[in-house]
């Protein structure tokens, strides 16, 4: 029962964001870029609400945090960590509320999964947004481009170097997690 139920409201979803994207469409043109930018948001809105059916995963390669995330302080240079707190500290973290411990009653396993379904969201959006913003720089749409760049950088790099942040720290702590239980028995 609850996963038909999942799957009417996938399709519900699809159709509203299907004919939102329509109806503007016709409004400011198929070939606007405002439209594009919409795309970008439901497709990451349509990824979330498949979560209960479907995880989207990082590909193979790609997947696990590299040493170098993990030991250098390059997202430190970057600011990932004051990015972190700020997705936490405003009501941006509503967006995604499940990979937080409060939401899944300190379950660390079940935010880690969490993350790295996120993570994928954001990685594959990411991979879809970016042929449209090449297609804008091959057209010298500069502004469009600059302008698009900046909105995948925010949307969706960002958030993938926080999540992958977040599973570093997550994975160190599951294992001190192990060593403890492991040291009492």
């Amino acid at each position: 029962m609850r996963r038909g139920l999942d799957w009417l409201v996938l399709m519900a979803t699809v159709l509203v964001f299907g004919a939102s994207f329509a109806l503007l469409g016709s409004v400011i043109g198929m070939n606007s870029p405002w439209l594009m930018l919409l795309l970008m948001f439901d497709l990451l809105g349509i990824a979330k609400v498949a979560e209960p059916l479907f995880r989207l995963k990082m590909p193979g390669p790609l997947h696990s945090v590299r040493r170098c995330e993990r030991a250098g302080n390059a997202y430190r240079r970057l600011g990932v960590p004051e990015f972190g707190k700020l997705l936490r500290r405003s009501p941006l973290r509503y967006l995604n509320a499940g990979v937080y411990l409060a939401a899944r009653h300190g379950d660390l396993d079940e935010v880690r999964v969490r993350a790295e379904g996120s993570e994928a969201n954001h990685f594959w959006v990411a991979v879809l947004f970016t042929p449209y913003v090449l297609y804008a720089a091959l057209e010298h749409q500069w502004q469009v481009t600059a302008w698009f760049t900046l909105a995948q950088v925010v949307v969706n790099v960002y958030p993938i170097l926080h999540l992958r942040h977040v599973r570093e720290r997550l994975a160190r702590t599951l294992a001190r997690m192990d060593r403890r239980r492991s040291a009492r028995r």
